[in-house]
C-alpha cells in the first residue's frame, strides 16, 4: 500500500512552489508524474503539511491510498524509489575521499568523513525499500571509517557490546596511573580532563605508543580507550561517555553537553554546536604542543572553559 499526493500548485507566490518541490525531494518521493508522488503509506502523514501550504496559497491537494494490482505493477512503483543511482555517487565521493587521504590532516579528513557518513545517514533515510546498494554503502563506509583510524589514530578501540556498565566509587581511583594511547585525540584529551577534574585529581598519565604490540601495558595502570583497556567504547559509547556513567556523572548538564560534542567527533551522529569550535582548537594544540603531557594540559584548559561557558541559547525565549 501507497500514499499519493496528488497537487496542483498555485501559481503564485514562487516561493511557495520552491519550498514545495525541495520539501518533495527531501522526503525522497516517487514521481508518478508531474504532480503526483508518492510515499509508503506509513510515511503518509509527511504529506499532510505540504497538502495544507498549497491549499493555503490556492492550490489544489489530496492525500489518497493506492494499492498497486498485481506483483507488475507494484514492482513498477517501487521502482520509483530506487536509490541506485544516488548510491553510486555517494561511493563516488567516499572512495575519492579515501584515495586523497595521504595528502589530508587529521581535521580535514576526519570532517570530510563525517561529511560522507551524514550523506549515507541522510540517503538511508528515504531508502524505503533498501537492496544491495545499501549493504554495500555501509561496507565501504566501514572500510572509510578503518582507513581514517590506520592513517590517524592507530589502535582504535572496538566497541565492546552494550553490557550495561558498573557503577564505581571515585574515592577508591585515586592517585593513580592511566594509560592510554599515545597524541591523544578528543576522546582521549576529553577523558584526560574528566579524570583529572572529576575522578582522580592526582592522576598521572602514560602514553603508550602501541598497546596492542610494541608497547606493553605497565603493571598496575588503568587503561582507556584502547582494545583490552578497563574504559573504553562500550555498545554506541565512546570512552569519555563510558567513564562518565562508570563514576555517576551523567547528571553534570555541561559534562553531558560536551559528551555530544566528545561523540561526535570521535564516532559521528548527531551534530552540536560545540563541536566544530572544539575540533579546530584542539587541532591547533596538537600542532603546537609535540608533548602529550603538555597537550593534555593544554587541551584541560579548553574542556574547562567548555565545560564553564553557558550553553547556547535555543532560540525559544522571548
Amino acid at each position: 500500500m501507497l500514499a499519493i499526493l496528488i497537487i496542483t500548485l498555485p501559481t503564485q507566490p514562487n516561493a511557495v512552489r520552491v519550498r514545495v518541490w525541495r520539501a518533495l525531494k527531501t522526503l525522497g518521493c516517487g514521481a508518478l508524474r508531474d504532480g503526483a508522488y508518492l510515499l509508503p503509506a506509513e510515511h503518509a502523514a509527511l504529506f499532510e503539511p505540504l497538502a495544507a501550504e498549497v491549499r493555503e496559497h490556492g492550490g489544489s491537494a489530496m492525500v489518497l491510498s493506492l494499492s498497486p494490482q498485481g506483483d507488475a505493477q507494484r514492482d513498477e512503483l517501487l521502482a520509483l524509489f530506487d536509490r541506485t543511482e544516488a548510491y553510486a555517487l555517494w561511493r563516488d565521493t567516499a572512495t575519492a575521499l579515501q584515495a586523497e587521504l595521504p595528502a589530508l590532516g587529521e581535521t580535514e579528513a576526519r570532517r570530510r568523513g563525517r561529511a560522507v557518513a551524514e550523506a549515507l545517514q541522510a540517503l538511508r533515510r528515504i531508502d524505503y525499500y533498501p537492496a544491495a546498494a545499501a549493504e554495500q554503502a555501509q561496507s565501504e563506509l566501514d572500510a572509510l571509517r578503518q582507513a581514517l583510524d590506520a592513517r590517524f589514530s592507530r589502535g582504535e578501540p572496538q566497541a565492546q557490546k552494550d553490557h550495561g556498565i558498573e557503577r564505581l566509587d571515585a574515592r577508591k581511583f585515586q592517585g593513580k596511573r592511566w594509560a592510554t594511547r599515545a597524541r591523544p585525540w578528543v576522546d582521549r584529551l576529553a577523558c584526560a580532563w574528566l579524570i583529572r577534574r572529576f575522578i582522580d585529581h592526582q592522576a598521572r598519565f602514560v602514553w603508550l605508543t602501541d598497546p596492542a604490540g610494541s608497547t606493553p601495558v605497565p603493571r598496575g595502570v588503568l587503561g582507556f580507550d584502547f582494545d583490552g583497556a578497563r574504559f573504553t567504547h562500550v555498545g554506541a559509547r565512546v570512552s569519555f561517555e563510558v567513564l562518565i556513567a562508570s563514576f555517576g556523572l551523567e547528571t553534570d548538564a555541561r559534562l553531558q553537553r560536551i559528551a555530544g560534542a566528545v561523540h561526535y567527533l570521535d564516532a559521528g551522529g548527531i551534530p552540536v554546536p560545540e563541536a566544530a569550535g572544539l575540533e579546530s582548537v584542539l587541532s591547533g594544540l596538537r600542532e603546537l604542543h609535540a608533548n602529550d603531557d603538555a597537550l593534555a594540559a593544554a587541551a584541560a584548559a579548553v574542556f574547562d572553559a567548555l565545560y564553564a561557558s553557558p550553553a547556547p541559547s535555543t532560540g525559544t525565549g522571548p
